[in-house]
């Protein structure tokens, strides 16, 4: 079972909503590449609010994935995109049901 998560939010600025959303959907195809990210989820919250939750079983992988490419477009083009910056924050993974 994966015990380390990260949850990362999102407020998209005004007008760039959809840029936001498919940006994150984007992202997916470089996430598939991480062979530490377990799962990855890109979420919309509301009209303009988004999240992206992602585990992994150790905290190397964690940190090799704040250190990879997902992190770093997103700093590129936060001021395009982003009404704020975004707040990553690293959390442990209390429990989890993950397909056999």
């Amino acid at each position: 079972m994966p015990s380390y998560a990260i949850l990362a939010e999102f407020e998209a600025r005004p007008g760039k909503e959809e840029d936001l959303a498919r940006f994150l959907a984007g992202a997916k195809a470089v996430v598939d590449d991480e062979p530490g990210t377990l799962t990855w989820y890109a979420i919309r919250v509301s009209q303009t609010s988004f999240r992206i939750f992602d585990t992994f079983e150790t905290e190397e992988a964690r940190q090799a994935h704040l250190d990879g490419k997902v992190p770093q477009a997103i700093q590129a083009h936060a001021g395009e995109l982003l009404a704020a910056p975004p707040v990553i924050t690293p959390v442990p993974l209390l429990a989890a049901k993950l397909p056999v």
